[in-house]
């Protein structure tokens, strides 16, 4: 699970190639739990929820770049 302070110092390039690779993950995790090969259903709320907080940030630095 990643912290707010990890996704802040990332870059932007660096921000949407994490969340592509979260997106996959999930995708992949969601798979193996439709067919029963899931062992940490937990997981899959710790790839949601970083990929809620990558997407925040995205959204509030675009905010602050077209309000300069």
């Amino acid at each position: 699970m990643m912290k707010n302070s990890e996704v802040k110092e990332m870059p932007d390039a660096e921000l949407s190639a994490k969340v592509e690779e979260l997106q996959q993950e999930r995708y992949k995790m969601k798979c193996q739990g439709r067919t029963g090969e899931l062992t940490n259903s937990s997981a899959l709320n710790h790839f949601r929820k970083d990929i809620a907080r990558i997407k925040t940030e995205q959204k509030v630095r675009l905010a602050n770049k077209s309000a300069e």
